[in-house]
């Protein structure tokens, strides 16, 4: 931008800007905010910088661009909603079932060899029922049977051992976890 370019943006902006600023001050009762808004007004004007030239009303256009920048402001101000000084962030709740795994761990080491195995491939692995049947030599319908028995054994040893409870839908809705075996008690 050359000095006489500036020098017209400058001498409109000595004119108007004590009235924009009032403007802004008006109607937001903030003279921070209305300087804010007065400082994008001008910023809009040098960015325009040809145009302005050529304005035939540059106090018109900077009232328009001043009353569009208020419309913004009060349109992102209405749209977003403070949030109280002493809001008090709640942890998120343990879910019982997060707080299983020491107690799956340690149920899961005291079933059978033959139980521990089709649980820990299929269940949480995540191998499929005729993968595990082949490379145990079995037949699906076989897999299916033991893998329903070694489940419905765990799920009795985790209520008896964690005093784990289930929901009326099969969900586990608490549990007091074990604590580990000492020594002593082996």
């Amino acid at each position: 931008m050359d000095s006489n370019g500036f020098a017209c943006i400058e001498n409109a902006w000595e004119k108007h800007q004590s009235e924009l600023r009032g403007y802004f001050t008006h109607r937001l009762g903030n003279v921070a905010q209305a300087e804010d808004l007065l400082q994008e007004v001008f910023l809009k004007a040098v960015r325009q910088e040809q145009q302005f030239f050529s304005l035939e009303n540059p106090r018109a256009w900077l009232y328009q661009v001043a009353h569009n920048a208020l419309v913004d402001y009060l349109r992102l101000k209405k749209s977003s909603v403070p949030l109280p000084d002493d809001l008090i962030v709640e942890p998120e709740p343990v879910i019982p079932v997060d707080d299983l795994s020491e107690c799956v761990v340690r149920v899961l080491s005291e079933l059978s060899d033959q139980d521990r195995d089709i649980i820990q491939h299929c269940d949480i692995e995540g191998t499929k029922l005729q993968v595990f049947a082949d490379s145990h030599h079995l037949t699906l319908p076989a897999v299916k049977s033991r893998i329903q028995r070694a489940r419905q054994r765990m799920r009795s040893h985790m209520t008896a051992a964690c005093q784990v409870k289930f929901d009326e839908v099969g969900h586990v809705c608490c549990h007091v976890p074990r604590l580990p075996q000492s020594p002593q008690t082996l």
